[in-house]
């Protein structure tokens, strides 16, 4: 039995939680890729620096009676999958030079480009795989990132199931442009890509605060499917009186029934999350977060998964990387078990 006072062990899993895949409620499926990440890699080890982390945490949460008690748990990191992505990332990154120098892409280099494309292709196919079978086993499932990519297939994999909700995203980036550098499944487009599934009936982006005309115009056409919560919108809001408790309700009024939660660590203020991938200025507490995600979870709406991608390596993105996975957990069950 896990005792939530002791000396967290490192038994392999995530928490040092003692569950079994077959006995847990939720399963954390771990990606550990940054293939594309077009600034500064090292987030596809995100998921093992975590894991690591978490056996740190104290296991109280104000949020959910007896969390601890929420069977969680962690499939095994893949360490010749990482290292196989490692060697498709050093050919994108080669690719992302040479558009960084302006030079042009040689045959070689758009064999290369296609190459990268096909490999994240089958590694959204997998994950969608692994999701679609636990999903069919009445678990819940979240994916642990890696880049913003990273959770792809798991979206397509809740689609099968419900064929009406919205995204919920945490972000710096609106992550809108089309086959950003040439990668189709580039971090910077997974929305994007998301929004071609019909199942997505609406997405509202939280936090964005780096963007490009060309996805202003994205959100401007979409005829209300996007709902853009810019930060600077909400400090200026915030200047002038209005208190977080009413932009949350802002927030959550604009999403369906059922809700599937994507949460980009750059989404926080980067002193949090100091190594992840394209840090920004600006952005929020992680208990700023806390608090809209336990709004959502007391509120008449449905959890239905989530990601954490875009964590970095070391030591402090890893601490605040656990604490948030923590609480993801916590408000994935008390929107999923609870009586609330």
């Amino acid at each position: 039995m896990f005792n939530p006072n002791e000396v967290g062990i490192n038994n392999g899993n995530i928490f040092g939680f003692p569950y079994t895949i077959e006995e847990s409620q939720i399963i954390i499926i771990p990606v550990t890729s940054d293939i594309t990440c077009s600034y500064s890699k090292g987030t596809a080890e995100g998921p093992k620096a975590i894991l690591e982390a978490s056996t740190q945490l104290d296991f109280y949460s104000p949020y959910l009676k007896d969390a601890w008690k929420t069977k969680v748990t962690m499939l095994p990191i893949d360490d010749k999958q990482m290292k196989k992505n490692r060697e498709i990332g050093a050919i994108a990154t080669l690719i992302i030079q040479k558009l960084e120098e302006n030079k042009p892409l040689s045959k070689t280099d758009l064999l290369n480009l296609n190459k990268v494309n096909e490999f994240c292709s089958k590694l959204n196919k997998d994950v969608e795989k692994k999701a679609t079978n636990y999903i069919k086993k009445d678990k819940l499932v979240a994916v642990l990132g890696g880049d913003h990519n990273s959770p792809l297939g798991l979206i397509n994999a809740l689609s099968k199931k419900y064929k009406n909700f919205g995204v919920l995203q945490i972000d710096a980036h609106a992550d809108l442009r089309k086959a950003y550098e040439g990668f189709e499944y580039s971090h910077a487009s997974i929305m994007y890509n998301v929004l071609k599934n019909k199942a997505v009936r609406k997405l509202i982006q939280v936090g964005i605060r780096d963007i490009c005309p060309a996805e202003i115009e994205i959100i401007n056409k979409s005829k209300g499917r996007i709902k853009t919560f810019f930060d600077w919108d909400i400090k200026a809001q915030q200047y002038q009186g209005k208190t977080w408790d009413e932009l949350c309700s802002d927030i959550i009024d604009q999403l369906p029934d059922m809700v599937y939660i994507s949460f980009d660590i750059d989404g926080l203020h980067p002193s949090l999350c100091p190594d992840t991938g394209t840090p920004v200025v600006g952005g929020f507490e992680l208990e700023q977060i806390n608090y809209l995600f336990n709004k959502l979870a007391l509120s008449n709406k449905k959890i239905i998964g989530f990601d954490l991608n875009e964590v970095g390596k070391n030591e402090w993105d890893a601490n605040v990387g656990a604490r948030a996975l923590y609480r993801l957990c916590n408000f994935l069950a008390k929107s999923n078990f609870s009586n609330k």
